[in-house]
């Protein structure tokens, strides 16, 4: 272990830290508009910023990277297809959340469902977030700084038990400490320096990485052994044995995406904090650019790792940080290190961020003390956020051992992410759907994925027809069943969306041109990849 890449590390953390405080210190973090929504302040750079790095973890930099190394190109689908949902986000689920004055998801099926389809899904949130995803980040960041800084040659410890235990609690007490004194913005603001940093530190690890393709040889050099060597790893078309088989495209990985864009709390919370509709929809629509910049530091680093350590029994969830550090130099090492930290913390703190907003001010002040007042909803929400910190902390570990955590990952999430969206898309799109199909398709929704997942003989489906497929099926099947509800059950009077007057709702003229620009180029992008 260097000195210099411990030292770099320290530096880089410390730094972000302080210009975090330095700008939020004087923020409004006592009213819960303050705290759980900046303030609607929001502008463009801040959002897009915010979105990409709660998107960038280490399950995204570990996992993706590693599906990379087991199937090369094909996996690029989690990264180029989002594109395609961040412009439908832009271009119409956000005006309406906007309208709406919402700051939790669930506020939004309130307003057009009742109170019970609201409590259906915080809970559903809830315990997603609780048992999935924050102890997933929590894993794999673990997993990657273990990998990147030698941590059991720095600390002397050679139980890797114990070194993931105690990883994941450190990481998780510091993000814990951002999230649950700062509030939204410190979030927000935190996560856009980390953001500059790890997409300068994703192309570092390119460069260097290209290099030793080459022996030194060059980027373009580099680029060409890769091409003669690995051409089917660099096909965008991904084949019926893969994890993401090209016509999945088409029904559960858009499916998955859409939801994770549009209508996952974690995500779309700093898009409810715009200033306006015109800098949300400029956020968003330059996080859609962001995006297709992905495959080159999300999946090309695990094809690089691919060439090199494929024949040194490396498993896939370890080849990006064992690709970090072989390639980099010592004081670059650290700085990445730092960064990753940054990326794990602001995936950790903004999805705590937003299971704090979901309990209090969904269960809280919507259930347990409807007469709460300001100081009381954020306190709630503090003592809140501990205890599931503590309790993702504790589960954390205990993920070991997982094929591939990337493909866990998104296997898990479709239980609640296709219900959800179904109902908002539903809600949305129709007038007269009443609360109860609403209810019925929250709950049956997950219960029919996760026996399709569990349950024999139910569990054959998802084998027959490949996993995304049966989530798309369920999909269908649940749009189907509330619109029928919707014919024999309807609600008295039609549904009326109401302005809330919360924000200026006038929409950015470049809006839909830039959104048709996104779409083409991912077009684009899948045909010059096509056949390798």
């Amino acid at each position: 272990m260097h000195a210099l890449t411990l030292l770099s590390f320290l530096f880089f953390t410390g730094l972000v830290a302080f210009i975090t405080w330095r700008l939020t210190r004087r923020d409004d973090h006592e009213s819960t508009s303050g705290y759980f929504l900046a303030g609607r302040s929001l502008t463009f750079p801040l959002i897009a910023g915010s979105l990409l790095m709660t998107n960038l973890s280490t399950e995204q930099m570990v996992g993706l990277n590693g599906a990379a190394f087991s199937d090369g190109l094909s996996v690029m689908a989690w990264e180029v297809v989002a594109v395609i949902a961040l412009v439908a986000l832009a271009l119409f689920f956000l005006p309406r959340f906007l309208r709406s004055g919402i700051a939790t998801l669930p506020q939004m099926l309130l307003i057009r469902f009742d109170a019970g389809t609201q409590l259906i899904c915080n809970v559903i949130f809830l315990i997603a977030y609780a048992v999935i995803l924050l102890p997933i980040i929590l894993y794999s960041g673990a997993m990657g700084l273990q990998g990147m800084l030698d941590l059991s040659g720095l600390t002397g410890i050679e139980s890797q038990t114990l070194l993931l235990w105690l990883t994941v609690w450190v990481v998780g007490i510091i993000g814990s400490i951002y999230a649950l004194f700062g509030g939204l913005r410190t979030v927000a603001v935190s996560d856009t320096l980390n953001g500059v940093g790890l997409l300068v530190g994703g192309f570092v690890i390119v460069y260097f990485g290209l290099q030793a393709v080459s022996g030194d040889g060059g980027l373009l050099e580099g680029w060409n052994i890769l091409k003669e060597s690995d051409p089917q790893k660099l096909n965008s078309i991904g084949g019926s044995e893969q994890q993401v088989p090209f016509s999945t495209l088409f029904t559960g990985v858009f499916l998955i995406n859409l939801f994770y864009w549009t209508t996952n709390q974690q995500i779309i919370q700093r898009t409810f904090a715009a200033k306006n509709l015109a800098e949300g929809q400029k956020g968003v629509l330059l996080t859609g650019f962001f995006k297709l910049l992905g495959p080159l530091y999300l999946v090309l680093p695990g094809i690089i790792a691919y060439h090199l350590y494929a024949d040194q029994g490396i498993q896939a969830d370890e080849a990006y940080g064992h690709l970090v550090f072989n390639v980099l130099p010592p004081y670059l090492t650290g700085f990445f290190a730092a960064v990753m930290v940054g990326a794990i913390l602001s995936s950790f703190n903004s999805a705590l961020n937003s299971t704090t907003t979901i309990f209090s001010l969904g269960l809280y002040k919507g259930v347990l003390n409807k007469e709460a007042s300001e100081e009381q909803v954020v306190r709630s929400g503090k003592v809140f956020g501990w205890i599931m910190a503590f309790v993702t902390m504790t589960i954390a570990p205990l993920l070991a051992g997982q094929e591939s955590l990337f493909g866990y990952l998104q296997k898990m999430n479709a239980i609640y992410f296709i219900p959800i969206l179904a109902v908002v898309i539903v809600g949305l799109l129709t007038k007269r759907v009443p609360p109860m199909a609403a209810k019925i398709a929250l709950v049956g929704g997950c219960l029919l994925i996760a026996a399709g997942y569990f349950v024999p003989p139910f569990d054959r489906l998802p084998l027959v027809m490949h996993e995304f497929h049966f989530v798309a099926g369920v999909f269908g099947l649940l749009v189907v069943l509330m619109l029928v509800i919707g014919k024999l059950r309807p609600r008295e009077t039609d549904w009326v969306h109401e302005d809330s007057g919360a924000v200026d709702l006038t929409p950015w003229r470049g809006a839909v041109p830039v959104g048709l620009l996104l779409v083409a180029l991912v077009v684009i992008i899948y045909a010059t990849f096509a056949g390798g």
